[in-house]
């Protein structure tokens, strides 16, 4: 389950990094162990396919000392996706980790009670 959480965090650095400049596999474990991850090429290269896939990410070749590496760019959607999430982020950090909004939540309204809604 911890790996799921985990795997939310990477995917959303991945569209940050891509949004700074293209990002390649080797860099972005680099980075991500930086951040205290624990990576290996196993991680990040179907996170990578996977936000491609998703159309977040496409993927263009470069040729780095003779040898060619495929680097990421974040698209329109990811780009979207990156500017939806990022409000949730600090939002999350500020209930969870800062404690400015309330542990309790709130109590369902009484049409939802009244209506058998299981929110």
């Amino acid at each position: 389950m911890l790996r799921d959480f985990v795997l939310g965090f990477v995917k959303i650095h991945v569209l940050h990094h891509a949004a700074q400049e293209p990002v390649y596999g080797l860099a972005l474990i680099d980075e991500l162990r930086r951040h205290g991850y624990e990576v290996g090429p196993g991680t990040p290269y179907p996170l990578l396919h996977g936000l491609e896939a998703a159309g977040y990410l496409t993927r263009e070749e470069g040729v780095i000392g003779g040898k060619v590496r495929k680097y990421y760019v974040i698209t329109d959607a990811g780009r979207a996706a990156l500017a939806e999430v990022k409000p949730k982020i600090a939002e999350l950090v500020d209930e969870v980790l800062e404690g400015h909004r309330p542990a309790k939540l709130p109590e369902p309204a009484a049409d939802d009670e009244e209506e058998g809604i299981d929110r």
